[in-house]
């Protein structure tokens, strides 16, 4: 929200902004909107750690957490909140998910971040194993964004009412 507050005061339009990351409930939800910057060792002076450097640290300490954490206890989802600011409307809010499961040893080459740790059940694979429309079907943006542009038409049908 504070990223939209920002970016309408500076430009006075319409707004929307979004903050995501992944949510391990074995960990009380984080590393959540701190994703990126995880790892002990990818904090503001993560020493030039970027790009996959910075995702194999951020996926060490993540399995380093939870060693010790049963496979049925490692349930995670990746998170996406959009928000919509409009002058005169409240604040819409929309979070979209995709659940998963944490797995020690990475699976696939495709996707980012923590994809090759998180094990989709239902697909039976990680989100790093999936086809690009396989992935864009669970992908919490996409889950977010779909529902902001539903939103958004049915708010341009009742304004041309």
């Amino acid at each position: 929200m504070s990223k939209a507050r920002y970016f309408q005061a500076r430009s006075g339009l319409v707004t929307v902004a979004d903050d995501s990351g992944i949510e391990v409930d074995a960990l009380d939800g984080a590393p959540g909107v701190r994703s990126k910057r995880f790892a002990p060792d990818a904090g503001e002076d993560r020493d030039g750690l970027e790009g996959q450097a910075l995702d194999d640290a951020n996926n060490r300490h993540l399995v380093a957490r939870l060693q010790g954490v049963a496979p049925g206890d490692r349930t995670a989802r990746y998170v996406c909140v959009a928000v919509l600011l409009e002058e005169g409307r409240p604040p819409l809010t929309i979070r979209g998910e995709a659940p998963g499961v944490v797995v020690d040893e990475p699976t696939g080459s495709g996707g980012f971040g923590y994809d090759p740790h998180v094990y989709d059940p239902t697909l039976g694979k990680t989100f790093a194993e999936m086809s690009p429309e396989e992935k864009d079907g669970r992908s919490h943006r996409g889950h977010a964004f779909r529902s902001l542009a539903a939103e958004l038409r049915t708010r341009l049908t009742e304004a041309a009412l």
